[in-house]
C-alpha cells in the first residue's frame, strides 16, 4: 500500500529502471502506431503524393504528438491525479462525478461514457495491432499470404490464454524488448531521412495548415487516420498510479517521442520519394533483408500492446466495480508482490472472443483502422471536458484561465472526434456499439442498485425493539462469533433481525460489518477497519477500501481483535444476503427492459465469498426477496 508518510524517494538507479519498465507496460500501443498509421493514410490519399502534401500530413503527425501527448496529457491532464492514481475512473472520482445526483449528472455521463468506449478500443488494440506486424511478410513474398489470418489469430488465443498465469515473469523483458523496438524504428527512420533531409522542414506549422485549406475533404479523411499516432495516449494517464508521473513523461520525452518522430519522418520521406505507392510504407523503409526479423520484432511489440490494453481493462474493471458502476466479478492476484498483477477471466474471454471474432470479420489492418480511432477519440474529448472540471474545482482555476487552456485541447479533440465520425460507415460503428452497451450495463447496474437499497430502507425494522428483547434475554445467545455482511449503515441491520427470527438465536459475539469502497486509490491500513459497541456482545465494524485493492475481509478485522480476545474473526461464521430481484407490483423505479437486465447482472454477481476473500466452510448466504 502506498501512503504518503512511508513513500521513500526513488534513487537514480531505481528511476532509471521505472523509465524502462513505462516504455514495456504504458507506451506499448503509442509505440506501435507507424505500423498503421501512414499505411491508413496512404489508404485516404489513394496511394498518391506530392512533396507538398507528404511534408503536410508530418506536420500534422508532429504537432498532434506534440500538443496532444507532449502538453495535453504529459503536462496537464496527468497532474490531475486523484492520490497518485489516474485513469478515466480516478478523475470522474476527483471532480465528484461519480453518481447521477443533480449537479454530477452530465459529467457522470460524459465519464462512464468514455470508461465504456475504452472497452472498445481494448478489443480492436489487439487485433489491429498483430494483424498489421504479421501483414509485414506480404511485402517480401505473397506466398504466406494465407497464413497470415490464422498466425494471427493463433498469437491472439495464446495472448488471452497466457493470461491466467499473470505477466509478472515476462514483464521484466517488457522494457528492454520495446526499447530495442524504439531504437530500431529510430534507425529505420534516419536511414529514410538520410535520403531526403528536406523533410524535417515539416517542424513548420504551415505545411500543415496548408495541407488542409488546399485539400478540404481529402484533408479531413486523412485527420482521421493522423489521429491514429495518437491512440494508447490515455495509457500516460491510467498507468500513472503504478509507475509515477517521473519515468512515464521522461521516458517520452528522451525515448519515445523522438523515435516515433524519426520514424515518422523516415516514411514520409520515402512517400516523397516514390510519389506513388501500395502498402506499408513501414516495412518498405526495410531493406529486404530485414523484413523477416522486423516481423519478428513487430509481432512481440505489438502483443507487449495488447498485452498493455488488457492489464489496462481488468484494472478499470476493478475500479468501476468498487466504485459502483459494475457488478461484483472473480478477479484473481496473479502476483503477490506485484499489485497491480490482476486477472479477470470473464472480462478476458470476452475480449478473446470479441477481438478474435474481429480480426477474421475484418480480414486485414487496413480495413480495421476505419473502425479504430471513433472510440478513442471520444474518450479524449470527455477526458478534456472531465480535465476542465479539474481546473476548476480542484485546481481553483479561474474560468478565463481554465477555458483558455481547455479551449485548445477541446479544438484539436473536436477536430478529430469530428473526422472520426466520417468513419462510422465503415467500421467505427463497432466500437461505439460496443462503448453502448457497457454504457448501458453501467448505468443500469447502478440505477438498479439504488433501487435495492432504497427498498431496503423502506422495509427496515426498528432496531430498538430488537435492543429491547436483547437486553431482556428474550433472545437466547449461543457459543461463537457471528459475522453480518450489511450494506445498511444501520448498527441493527435487517439481515440480523431477519436471521433471529427464523433462528430464534444469536452468537455471543457478534459483528455487524459495513464494507465502504472510498473514492480514493487506496486506503491507509491503519485506517482500514473500526468499530464501536453497540451493547453487550456486539459491535458495530466498517471496512474500507479504495477503489484500486482487492478487499480482504478477515485480514481487515484483525484489527478487531483487541475489542474483546474471544472475537474469533478467523472461524466465525460469516452471514450474507443473497437477494432475488422481482418486480415491485404497481409501478417500479426501473423500467419494464432495464428490470430483467438488472436482475441477471445481480443474479450472476460474484458471491461473498470470492470477492472479500473469505473462507467458503465459513459462510452462509440468507436469501431473502427483493422488490424494486
Amino acid at each position: 500500500m502506498r501512503s504518503s508518510a512511508t513513500v521513500r524517494p526513488a534513487t537514480s538507479h531505481e528511476n532509471n529502471w521505472l523509465w524502462l519498465t513505462a516504455l514495456g507496460i504504458v507506451y506499448g500501443d503509442l509505440g506501435t502506431s507507424p505500423l498503421y498509421t501512414l499505411q491508413t493514410v496512404v489508404q485516404a490519399m489513394g496511394g498518391h503524393f506530392t512533396s507538398s502534401s507528404a511534408l503536410g500530413i508530418l506536420s500534422l503527425i508532429f504537432w498532434t504528438l506534440v500538443i496532444t501527448v507532449s502538453v495535453k496529457y504529459c503536462v496537464f491532464v496527468m497532474r490531475a491525479d486523484n492520490h497518485g492514481a489516474g485513469g478515466i475512473m480516478a478523475l470522474m472520482s476527483l471532480v465528484g462525478a461519480n453518481s447521477f445526483r443533480h449537479g454530477a449528472r452530465v459529467l457522470t455521463v460524459m465519464g462512464l461514457l468514455g470508461a465504456a468506449l475504452i472497452y472498445g478500443d481494448g478489443v480492436i488494440t489487439p487485433a489491429i495491432s498483430v494483424l498489421s506486424a504479421v501483414e509485414g511478410v506480404n511485402v517480401v513474398t505473397d506466398a504466406f499470404k494465407p497464413f497470415v489470418m490464422p498466425i494471427a489469430v493463433l498469437i491472439l488465443m495464446v495472448l488471452f490464454a497466457a493470461q491466467r498465469f499473470g505477466t509478472e515473469r515476462i514483464g521484466s523483458a517488457f522494457g528492454p524488448i520495446m526499447l530495442l523496438w524504439f531504437a530500431v524504428i529510430a534507425a529505420l527512420g534516419v536511414s529514410g531521412i538520410v535520403r531526403n533531409p528536406h523533410v524535417l522542414v515539416a517542424v513548420n506549422p504551415v505545411h500543415a495548415v496548408e495541407f488542409l485549406a488546399h485539400e478540404r475533404t481529402a484533408g479531413f479523411l486523412v485527420l482521421g487516420g493522423v489521429f491514429l499516432c495518437i491512440t494508447g495516449a490515455e495509457a500516460l494517464y491510467a498507468d500513472m498510479g503504478h509507475l509515477g508521473r517521473g519515468p512515464i513523461r521522461g521516458s517520452w520525452y528522451w525515448v519515445v517521442l523522438p523515435a516515433l518522430l524519426l520514424s515518422y519522418a523516415g516514411q514520409t520521406a520515402l512517400l516523397i520519394e516514390k510519389q506513388t505507392i501500395t502498402g506499408n510504407p513501414f516495412f518498405q523503409l526495410a531493406p529486404s533483408w530485414a523484413v523477416y526479423p522486423l516481423v519478428v520484432l513487430a509481432t512481440l511489440a505489438t502483443v507487449i500492446a495488447s498485452q498493455a490494453i488488457i492489464t489496462g481493462s481488468f484494472s478499470m474493471t476493478r475500479q468501476a466495480m468498487q466504485l459502483g458502476w459494475l457488478p461484483g466479478v472473480n478477479i484473481r492476484q496473479t502476483s503477490d508482490e506485484v499489485y497491480g498483477q490482476i486477472y479477470v477471466p470473464a472480462v478476458n474471454w470476452m475480449m478473446m472472443i470479441v477481438t478474435v471474432a474481429i480480426a477474421v470479420a475484418f480480414g486485414s489492418s487496413d480495413k480495421l483502422a476505419g473502425a479504430y480511432g471513433t472510440a478513442v477519440s471520444t474518450t479524449m474529448l470527455v477526458t478534456t471536458c472531465l480535465l476542465y472540471a479539474a481546473m476548476r474545482r480542484t485546481w481553483r482555476w479561474s474560468a478565463a484561465v481554465s477555458l483558455g487552456v481547455a479551449g485548445v485541447f477541446l479544438l484539436v479533440d473536436l477536430a478529430f472526434f469530428c473526422a472520426n465520425l466520417l468513419k462510422i460507415a465503415d467500421g467505427g460503428w463497432l466500437p461505439l456499439t460496443l462503448g453502448a452497451g457497457v454504457f448501458f450495463i453501467m448505468s443500469t447496474w447502478r440505477s438498479g442498485v439504488d433501487c435495492v437499497h432504497d427498498a431496503l430502507a423502506g422495509t427496515e425494522e426498528d432496531s430498538r425493539q430488537f435492543l429491547e428483547e436483547l437486553a431482556s434475554g428474550k433472545i437466547p445467545r449461543v457459543a461463537g462469533t457471528g459475522i453480518f455482511l450489511t450494506k445498511s449503515p444501520r448498527t441493527i441491520p435487517p439481515l440480523m433481525i431477519f436471521h433471529v427470527q427464523h433462528m430464534g438465536s444469536l452468537h455471543e459475539r457478534v459483528v455487524t460489518l459495513t464494507v465502504e469502497f472510498k473514492e480514493t486509490p487506496r486506503v491507509d491500513p491503519a485506517q482500514r477497519c473500526d468499530a464501536e459497541h453497540i451493547t453487550d456482545g456486539i459491535w458495530h465494524a466498517v471496512a474500507r477500501f479504495g477503489f484500486m485493492e482487492i478487499p480482504d475481509l478477515c485480514r481487515a478485522l484483525t484489527n478487531l481483535k483487541h475489542l474483546d480476545p474471544k472475537l474469533d474473526t478467523d472461524g466465525g461464521v460469516y452471514f450474507a444476503a443473497r437477494d432475488l430481484i422481482v418486480r415491485k407490483p404497481g409501478h417500479g423505479r426501473l423500467s419494464h427492459w432495464r428490470l430483467p437486465v438488472f436482475a441477471f447482472l445481480y443474479r450472476n454477481a460474484v458471491k461473498v465469498v470470492d470477492r472479500f476473500r473469505l473462507p467458503s466452510r465459513n459462510v452462509v448466504e440468507v436469501a431473502r426477496k427483493i422488490e424494486v
